[in-house]
């Protein structure tokens, strides 16, 4: 069993069984594009002999990794590291990270296709390429140095970067053979460690970036400067759809610092010699908007419209036995779930400096997508994609945020009309209400239960579809594969099964957001099969329990949160209020398995106060327990955030939230106890990035409903609905 304590490693005697499905089988095949033998890409000079894409290695054994997935907290910079290293046979203090270039050829995500970092893949699409990466240089080293002592390869070894001859005792340091073996080409099938030799994977291991974070020596891309830089702030239309109609530009001019406003037509830019200028510039323009079409758009109109295209038919995504006629008769159960636009909100506000000149380009910028970004630069100015040069820095929150380049779009037309390199800002105002929302889902499901086990099931997911723009192969016969994921393929029994998507389009643009479909899905589903529990009579914990017979993992991550987290006993007494409740969820999808259970009390006037969260993981075999560990306890402090507080609304076509005071997060003194516990595993790797943000926000509905007998059908939980009535 897992050991007493929180967030480390144990032995576990569940079964597994293979989880990724078609998606990594599609992945599995795009594996072989990638070239590791004698891949093209620009890297710094300096970085030593190229081994393939991913390895350089200089004569002074420094190990430069050109990194495929970018670093935005999730602490990748670190676990990639470890795969590389672990198969070269180095040690991680000698590897040396570089973000990768826009090359979708070779650093293209083989889940995604597309060079991006998102959707919880880094480990799953990167593990297996990586280790071979290493493993190719290693065996590139081998070959080099057998050749120059003239004997076989076999009688080598290698340790820590050194090339031992058993036969001789001579020995070879990485960095004298590194040149020659860079012009050697070797056959791709190479020879994987196995996970008993591991010395680095598996283990806790402290992330590499966090003294220069700690010191202030990270650079992320709001920190960069240039010569002659010059600083921008924008503003677009309050109203969505608005256009710039007229501007009085000259108080703004007047102030001091202020270079110039460039007017587009929808929007405005004032330039400064540093940002105080640009802001003050800003507020001292008297700008007339065009009057929008959607000028009387409220959020009840948006609720009406969701619920109204959620009555209609929709594309059935699984099909599973004739679920529809059996749910015509027998015990059946109906329920309904919305949830709202939300904003990403990440700590560093969206940026991006831009020089353009003498038909090329430079931008300085953190996205989890540089080959998007260098593309929509390019097509901003006209040129080829080749004249962009993407210098890509750490990020401060990405979120999906950054899975979009509108603000690479931005500072590249303002950058058009600057003089020099310009660094555009949007401000906390803009950033909240100008992006690109998670969509607003309508989710309908109905259930047949006979004698305790569900028989019949159908989930109709309503709303935007993301992949329809963003990348539409992905958008397939009518079904956005990322809005159903978590309602496809449940590891619960449910006998007949049919899953349907209804794409309903909004003039609100939509974009990913941390843990994406399965937010409205796996909420939907978990808060559903609760009231069907309690409907039913029946303890929650053995409701799920009946229906996972056959899913191992499934059910042995609901067993040991359940052990962990004392199910059966009532929450503690709490300062926070009088009413406390206990709910829990399950997690089937990002290729792991997670369970949670969560506690709350809740106060006469409504608030709610979540006090403890137990999540037990079971995301295959793991490469940091420490990272995994941390983004359990991030994710889960961003449901919590987004289940009390976030939603973004509309009135009279502007959205309503404009910074932390009315778009709020969970604040320190708000934090509860947080449990993690790692379910070890020999699987393939899954995802962690997001499902703690999934996983956690219908256990707290649950246990708000247990604590308060109202059960929450509109995200975030309405605290007037709650309150006690006297």
């Amino acid at each position: 069993m897992l050991p007493e304590h929180k967030g480390q490693p144990g032995s576990c005697s569940i079964t597994r069984r293979e989880v990724l499905g078609a998606g990594l089988a599609v992945a599995g095949g795009l594996l072989v594009g990638v070239d590791f033998g004698r891949a093209q890409a620009s890297t710094p000079a300096s970085s030593g002999a190229r081994m393939n894409a991913f390895v350089h290695i200089s004569p002074a054994d420094q190990v430069t990794f050109i990194m495929p997935a970018v670093e935005m907290g999730q602490g990748v910079y670190t676990s990639q590291s470890m795969c590389i290293a672990e198969e070269l046979d180095v040690d991680l203090d000698r590897v040396m990270t570089a973000h990768a270039p826009p090359d979708m050829a070779n650093y293209g995500n083989p889940v995604f296709v597309v060079q991006a970092t998102g959707g919880s893949t880094t480990t799953m699409a990167w593990f297996l390429p990586l280790r071979r990466a290493g493993a190719t240089a290693r065996m590139m080293l081998l070959q080099a140095a057998a050749t120059a002592w003239d004997v076989d390869p076999s009688g080598l070894i290698t340790d820590r970067g050194v090339i031992t001859d058993k036969r001789s005792g001579r020995k070879m340091r990485y960095g004298e053979v590194a040149s020659r073996a860079a012009n050697l080409k070797i056959s791709s099938q190479v020879h994987l460690k196995d996970p008993s030799e591991f010395r680095l994977i598996g283990t806790p291991v402290r992330r590499m970036d966090t003294p220069d974070k700690a010191t202030g020596k990270a650079v992320y891309g709001i920190d960069v400067l240039r010569p002659g830089l010059k600083f921008a702030t924008l503003k677009a239309s309050p109203v969505l759809g608005g256009k710039v109609a007229k501007v009085d530009q000259s108080a703004a001019l007047a102030f001091p610092g202020v270079r110039q406003v460039v007017i587009l037509d929808d929007l405005i830019a004032v330039v400064g010699d540093h940002q105080w200028a640009a802001l003050q510039g800003m507020r001292a323009l008297i700008i007339e908007w065009s009057r929008s079409p959607y000028a009387t758009l409220n959020q009840s109109q948006l609720w009406e419209e969701m619920e109204t295209a959620a009555q209609g038919t929709g594309v059935p995504a699984q099909k599973q036995g004739d679920a529809l006629e059996k749910l015509k008769e027998g015990d059946v159960f109906e329920g309904t779930f919305e949830f709202p636009f939300l904003a990403h909100a990440t700590m560093e506000p969206m940026n991006c400096t831009v020089h353009a000149h003498d038909g090329m380009c430079e931008l300085w910028v953190g996205t989890q997508v540089p080959d998007f970004a260098q593309s929509v630069a390019a097509q901003v100015l006209g040129i080829d994609p080749s004249k962009v040069t993407v210098n890509n820095h750490l990020i401060g929150g990405g979120f999906g945020r950054r899975l979009e380049v509108d603000g690479v779009l931005k500072a590249t037309r303002i950058a058009q009309h600057v003089d020099g390199p310009v660094k555009v800002i949007w401000t906390r105002e803009e950033d909240i209400s100008q992006q690109r929302y998670r969509p607003l889902y309508h989710d309908r499901l109905r259930a047949r239960v006979e004698n305790g086990k569900v028989v019949a099931w159908h989930h109709r997911v309503t709303g935007p579809s993301i992949m329809a723009r963003w990348l539409p192969p992905a958008f397939k016969d009518g079904v956005d594969i990322d809005a159903i994921d978590g309602a496809v393929k449940p590891a619960y029994d449910f006998g007949a099964i049919l899953i349907e998507y209804i794409r309903h389009e909004l003039p609100v643009e939509v974009a990913f957001w941390r843990g994406v479909g399965p937010n409205s899905s796996i909420c939907s589903k978990e808060c559903f099969l609760d009231v069907i529990a309690y409907r039913t009579k029946t303890d929650p914990v053995e409701f799920r329990r009946t229906q996972l017979q056959k899913s191992p993992r499934a059910l042995g991550v609901i067993n040991l949160v359940a052990k962990y987290a004392s199910w059966g006993s009532p929450p503690p007494p709490s300062i926070f209020g009088k009413r406390t409740g206990r709910g829990i969820a399950l997690l089937d999808t990002f290729g792991s398995y997670l369970a949670c259970i969560a506690d709350v009390a809740v106060s006469d006037s409504g608030d709610v106060r979540v006090t403890r969260v137990v999540v037990v993981a079971d995301c295959g075999r793991v490469v940091n327990p420490d990272t995994l560990i941390a983004q359990i306890q991030g994710g889960v402090v961003f449901g919590i955030t987004a289940i009390l507080f976030n939603e973004i609304t509309f009135s009279e076509g502007c959205v309503q939230q404009s910074n932390f005071n009315n778009y709020r997060m969970l604040r320190i003194d708000e934090m509860p106890q947080i449990e993690a516990y790692i379910v070890p595993s020999t699987q393939d790797p899954g995802g962690i990035g997001e499902p703690g943000t999934v996983v956690v926000q219908p256990a707290i509905a649950n246990a708000v409903f247990q604590a308060t007998g109202v059960r929450i059908t509109r995200m975030p939980i309405d605290r007037k609905l709650i309150a006690k009535r006297t």
